[in-house]
């Protein structure tokens, strides 16, 4: 576990390799993931002086760690550093908002959109390797395992997608896929 719910925020990261979870566990024992950082993604940026939420390593991740107060005295200095703090920020913020707005969707709607969520933020061809488990994506889109699977099952016998293994996806029509999405 990189950080904990509540802890200090002492330092920002940036994944180098696999992936990283963050999420919060609920009052009823509930996981609820709020994001999904890959390779390239900054993540530990907070407006307080705590985590909002717990992060934790997918796999075996790689984590570039840099002391916040450090980032921030030499955004104050330089611009482009400054800028680019901006720049995660904003994109950050699409993010949650884009997510806010899958939570109304139906099941088949949240797992293709997750989908091509993925596909766009991992441009790889027609396929996609998720390093994510089924369970995580359920946590993510507030579905159960099982709907995720049976989902996925459903735009596969659809010929949509093609489960080539539990964590690669062939996508064949995304353009469908678009169409399904709501």
């Amino acid at each position: 576990m990189f950080f904990g719910e509540n802890e200090p925020a002492d330092y920002v990261y940036k994944v180098v390799a696999s992936a990283v979870r963050t999420y919060k566990v609920l009052a009823d024992g509930r996981r609820q993931i709020r994001a999904f950082y890959l390779p390239g993604d900054v993540f530990g940026l907070e407006a307080n002086d705590t985590h909002t939420f717990s992060a934790e390593a997918i796999g075996d991740a790689k984590i570039l760690v840099v002391k916040r107060s450090a980032l921030m005295a030499l955004a104050t200095r330089e611009n482009q550093v400054a800028c680019e703090l901006w720049s995660m920020t904003g994109q950050e913020l699409r993010r949650v908002q884009d997510h806010i707005l899958v939570l109304i969707k139906s099941a088949k709607e949240r797992v293709v959109g997750f989908l091509l969520e993925m596909a766009e933020r991992v441009p790889s061809g027609n396929h996609i390797d998720l390093p994510m488990s089924r369970q995580d994506i359920g946590d993510y889109l507030g579905l159960t395992m099982e709907t995720v699977s049976r989902t996925l099952a459903d735009l596969e016998s659809g010929a949509s997608i093609e489960l080539a293994s539990a964590r690669r996806i062939v996508l064949y029509d995304r353009g469908a896929l678009g169409r399904l999405n709501g």
